[in-house]
């Protein structure tokens, strides 16, 4: 057929069709935890004699709808037992199930979805999941357990080195990741400047990395979706766990608010080895403290009710003059409502707040700065049958940009109050998704997102000449700062600028046979919002902006293709995919732009281009005593900013250059070994290609001043990064499964010592007068112990 859409819809149709002919039941219900009624995510429910399925939503909800008859229903999840019912639906059936544990301690390595053979039929690809455990067996520096490092030592992540904030997937930067928890949009990721991430891994119940084929669901950003969830509570005993490690101790309560039918949550951790530091005459202080919590609640078999949060501060000090402190607040209430076996709603009411603030005593003034937004979510699941499932809502998000605001900190201060102008958006987005068995071996995932953004009015925004906020001086051959000719004012209602785009979602998944499928993915995505930074990772002080009429949305098109095989009845696993994607209106800065407190940020800032393409491998060990995986990714990340007539030269001579984030090779290894019962031994090694780099590359004298002369953007590169951490983990009573029980965790952190270059500096050596490279090291060898517990 010459029109695909013809064909898609002539085939969906016909399903329809095709199944309406027979009469039909559904089986649904919510399967759950046996010891605490937690929901469970993703579990399987299978039908052998068909071949076919479902899974469990993120309320752990599932239905399936099939003809009538006698069937047999395999419900299974990794670290729990299998449960096999033979079901008769003669009529449609709500049943609920309960699963226990396999073995207190089995719940180990786990990094995709399921591994079971249905996985091979489903579309979904380039995703990857963590449990708590896995996460929690990872060696991390000074024992505390960290989701973000854990996510790094996935094919296609990386970071910027040790002390660095955020992560990068695919070759794109840190504010491409929309992060959330309990869909509550993080904004900073890390504590203490990068050195531990904000997720408490015992509060932690489902993660989930997408990198590409990302549901229509999703949006914002255009590099990947990290969707995080909290645990609910145990609504049907008290208990808790924690742990005392050498920089920080965590603790997390849960029990019942009504037993069956409400719980609580409540974690919290703080860090505490500042409170040593005046032993040793060190008057600097760094610290940080994050608090979860979380309220659920059954009102009855169709409603339940949710209300979960999050704040976390660190605060960073030097003697008595500076003061640092910043951090993220979330809350969020949800409501679930199901309208029949078929259709299950979620409401959510969604408030996010990121703030950063400095106290300059010296100086006598006070900084701060953030971003706020508000949002409203509607999504609804609907089960048609059992060859479609429908997913489609809405989402709307009102921000509010605090750009900077200064303030005398004392009455004498010679400081005159300054306000940034703040900036306000409005963002909203309706979409469906589809996932459509079309034949026994072909499913599709195909979904249409439609986003829109609002720039709204603002006290000041500045006009220029020809609309251009950047000229180039053809002179001097180097962009500057254009003078504003006026300004304007806008009432709040008022809308700026507007953009809207379609962005469509496709992945197809072909069955080669039980063991092999392959599968192939494209998206379109547009994110509206832009990290300020010219750093190679995020800084707390960098500023988030919204699109506007000088800063455009960045659209991306990613294409990949994958094959993926079971091993040995899954003993083994192999996945691999390659992807290329490309963006339009990534944002670059012109030389010399100063980004901190600048209220004309459109002077400094240029629209480009970025591309990235690469191969990923993943191989998994799935069983045995020893279990882990290999991952390695080859690929390339580059961007390009192109003079806007022939008279201009654009950024880097107009040619395209390495982006920070791109790492040539990157390989990672992860391995667990259980000995026995009681001892059980974790390694992972790492290595990147070094993070591209600008060097100078001459130096000249004028009037007796040394200038410096630099290369090409990003054309050198800091040395290779790579490391090597074990740890042990210790059970002295591995068969008590009640009261307290307890578990010790011996590790070291760069075993070999390696002095990673975490930057090159040049300076002249005032002694010799020679110039000399300095290179800036982070962590060397560092040796942690833990003691982990619970009740």
């Amino acid at each position: 057929m010459k029109n695909p859409y013809i064909w898609f819809l002539s085939i969906f149709c016909f399903n329809i069709f095709a199944l309406n002919a027979q009469e039909k039941f559904t089986l649904s219900g919510t399967i759950y935890e046996e010891k605490s009624n937690e929901t469970l995510i993703g579990v399987n429910i299978i039908i052998p004699e068909l071949q076919s399925g479902t899974t469990t939503n993120e309320y752990g909800f599932y239905s399936i709808t099939l003809p009538e008859g006698t069937y047999e229903f395999i419900i299974s999840y990794i670290g729990f037992s299998t449960i096999s019912k033979t079901i008769t639906l003669s009529k449609n059936i709500s049943k609920n199930f309960s699963l226990t544990d396999a073995f207190e301690n089995l719940n180990e390595i786990i990094i995709t979805e399921n591994i079971e053979k249905l996985n091979l039929k489903t579309p979904q690809m380039s995703v990857n999941k963590l449990s708590s455990s896995t996460i929690k067996g990872i060696p991390v520096v000074f024992g505390e357990s960290d989701i973000i490092k854990a996510i790094t030592l996935l094919p296609g992540v990386t970071s910027a080195g040790e002390g660095a904030s955020g992560f990068n997937v695919r070759g794109g930067a840190a504010d491409q990741n929309l992060i959330l928890l309990d869909e509550a949009t993080i904004y900073n990721s890390s504590h203490l400047f990068g050195f531990f991430s904000v997720f408490n891994p015992d509060a932690i119940k489902d993660l989930k990395l997408y990198k590409g084929g990302i549901p229509s669901r999703y949006g914002g950003r255009v590099s990947s979706v990290l969707d995080i969830y909290q645990k609910e509570g145990n609504s049907k005993q008290f208990q808790g766990n924690g742990g005392i490690g050498i920089v920080a101790s965590r603790l997390l309560l849960e029990g019942p608010i009504k037993k069956n039918e409400g719980s609580f949550l409540l974690g919290g951790r703080s860090s505490y080895a500042h409170l040593f530091l005046p032993l040793f005459d060190i008057n600097n202080k760094a610290s940080f403290y994050d608090l979860n919590t979380k309220i659920s609640y059954k009102l009855n078999d169709n409603n339940n009710i949710y209300l979960s949060g999050y704040f976390g501060r660190d605060i960073f000090t030097i003697s008595d003059s500076f003061e640092n402190t910043y951090g993220n607040a979330v809350l969020n209430f949800r409501w679930n409502h199901l309208f029949s076996n078929k259709i299950f709603t979620n409401l959510s009411l969604i408030y996010s707040d990121y703030f950063y603030g400095l106290k300059l005593n010296f100086v006598e003034f006070d900084w701060n700065s953030g971003i706020r937004n508000f949002n409203l979510k509607y999504d609804i699941k609907h089960y048609l049958n059992s060859n479609i499932k429908l997913q489609y809502g809405l989402n709307s998000i009102y921000f509010k940009f605090n750009p900077g605001k200064i303030e005398p900190s004392t009455p004498t201060s010679g400081i005159n109050p300054f306000k940034l102008t703040n900036k306000y958006a409005f963002e909203n987005a309706i979409y469906v998704d589809a996932e459509h068995k079309l034949f026994e071996n072909l499913t599709a995932s195909y979904g249409l997102r439609f986003s829109s953004f609002l720039r709204l009015g603002q006290d000041q925004l500045n006009i220029y000449e020809n609309n251009q906020a950047v000229v180039y001086n053809e002179e001097s051959r180097i962009y500057e700062k254009a003078e504003p000719i006026d300004t304007e004012s806008f009432k709040r209602r008022d809308i700026i600028e507007s953009f809207s785009n379609l962005e469509p979602r496709f992945s197809l998944a072909y069955e080669m046979n039980n063991q092999a499928s392959i599968k192939v993915s494209y998206n379109k995505m547009s994110q509206y919002l832009h990290l300020l930074s010219n750093t190679s990772s995020p800084t707390p002080l960098d500023v988030w902006t919204p699109s506007g009429k000088f800063i455009k949305p960045q659209i991306l098109d990613q294409f990949a293709i994958g094959y993926f095989k079971n091993i040995k009845e899954n003993e083994y696993s192999l996945e691999v995919e390659s992807f290329y994607k490309e963006i339009k209106n990534r944002i670059d800065y012109i030389d010399g732009a100063d980004l901190i407190a600048n209220n004309a940020i459109e002077q400094v800032v240029l629209n480009g281009e970025a591309k990235a393409y690469g191969l990923e491998v993943l191989v998994r060990k799935n069983e045995g005593s020893f279990k882990g995986w290999l991952a390695y990714t080859l690929s390339k990340s580059e961007q390009i900013t192109k003079g806007r007539t022939n008279a201009e030269i654009g950024i880097n001579n107009g040619n395209w250059y390495n982006t920070p984030y791109d790492k040539t090779h990157d390989i990672s290894f992860t391995g667990s070994y259980e000995l026995n019962s009681k001892w059980k031994f974790n390694t992972n090694f790492l290595f990147q290609t070094g993070q591209p780099t600008t060097y100078p590359n001459a130096q000249y004298n004028y009037n007796g001043i040394t200038i410096p002369s630099y290369s090409n953007r990003n054309e050198f590169r800091l040395p290779s990064y790579h490391r090597l951490d074990i740890s042990a983990n210790y059970t002295p009573k591995p068969n008590k499964t009640n009261g307290w029980q307890a578990h010790w965790v011996f590790g070291i952190y760069n075993l070999y010592n390696r002095r990673n270059a975490a930057s090159i500096s040049f300076s002249e050596n005032r002694n010799t007068g020679v110039n000399e490279a300095l290179r800036l090291s982070i962590f060397g060898i560092v040796p942690s112990i833990s003691y982990n517990f619970k009740f």
